[in-house]
């Protein structure tokens, strides 16, 4: 019996030795490349904002009906440019002399791929609808990836509610492209890089 008991605690004694630890990755839902590609819109979109009151009024951004995936970059690119432009930023609606009400119209990506070949398809192959996929088999390939921002607002006098004037709406967007030759031989922007500003001839990127 004791010899069974030492045989018993045998994988035991394995399972204890063998034990180890594992860490879990999240993914975000955007890549960094198109995290940028959407904040480089959204700064080209506010370039010379100027607003019909005078320099130097006291604006409050209202922010609450700007729903966008991020809308906080937006929102702050708006107020950067609105102190650059030389007004200043009032906490609260009661201490400013105007309120410049934000909507988004667009702040998020296009995809746009140019196939000069067979493109990539699924075909039906029986009654039930079950697929087959079909690769891409194509000469040449351009694929543009573009963030794209549009901004809308109103201003208004706050304490009346009275109309100050329009403002022309704020558009903007950033493109990187990229191109494949027998879809192998690829050259152009494949990324954006931190702190990048200008996309460049991707017909000279490699």
């Amino acid at each position: 019996m004791s010899h069974l008991r030492a045989f018993a605690f045998v994988p035991l004694a394995l399972l204890g030795l063998t034990a180890c630890a594992s860490t879990t990755e999240t993914y975000p839902g955007r890549t960094a490349t198109e995290q940028l590609l959407v904040a480089r819109a959204a700064d080209r979109a506010v370039e010379g904002l100027s607003l019909p009151i005078p320099k130097g009024s006291r604006v409050f951004v209202d922010d609450v009906y700007f729903r966008a995936e991020n809308a906080p970059y937006a929102v702050s690119a708006i107020r950067n440019a609105l102190s650059t432009g030389g007004y200043a930023l009032a906490p609260n609606k009661g201490e400013a002399d105007a309120v410049l009400e934000l909507r988004a119209g667009a702040l998020s990506l296009e995809q746009m791929r140019r196939v000069f070949g067979v493109p990539e398809m699924r075909v039906p192959i029986n009654d039930s609808f079950n697929v087959v996929s079909i690769p891409e088999l194509s000469v040449y390939s351009r694929r543009d990836r573009v963030g794209v921002a549009e901004f809308s607002a109103f201003l208004y006098e706050p304490k009346t509610g009275a109309p100050l004037g329009a403002i022309v709406p704020m558009t903007g967007e950033f493109r990187i492209r990229s191109h494949k030759l027998l879809m192998i031989v690829a050259w152009g922007q494949q990324s954006v890089e931190p702190g990048q500003r200008d996309p460049g001839d991707s017909w000279r990127q490699f």
